[in-house]
């Protein structure tokens, strides 16, 4: 790869980083999400903070990120959440994603 390709690819992925995070941090908004997991969260609910401390292992290995994301969205999980259950697989994915990656 030639510097200047490998430049601008870099470029490109210090623009794109901070806006993929502000649109998961929108997305949690728009969802609803900080209503139940934000400061002071909701009954037993954990923080986004401790959310992301949670799946922070997760980092790098598909399978789990995959069955993360699963879960997020299965009918029982915690005798059912229907804001998790309205989530696509889509944005179930970018959440988790997110928090792995520090959820900042």
């Amino acid at each position: 790869m030639r510097p200047r390709d490998c430049a601008a690819r870099l470029l490109l992925l210090a623009i794109t980083l901070p806006v993929t995070a502000s649109a998961s941090m929108n997305l949690a908004l728009e969802k609803g999400c900080l209503s139940c997991h934000g400061t002071p969260p909701r009954g037993k609910a954990p923080t986004m903070a401790e959310l992301a401390s949670r799946y922070a292992s997760a980092k790098g290995n598909e399978a789990e990120i995959t069955k993360l994301t699963a879960h997020l969205r299965e009918h029982h999980l915690f005798g059912g959440v229907p804001a998790h259950e309205r989530l696509s697989a889509e944005e179930a994915e970018r959440f988790v994603r997110w928090l792995v990656d520090g959820g900042r």
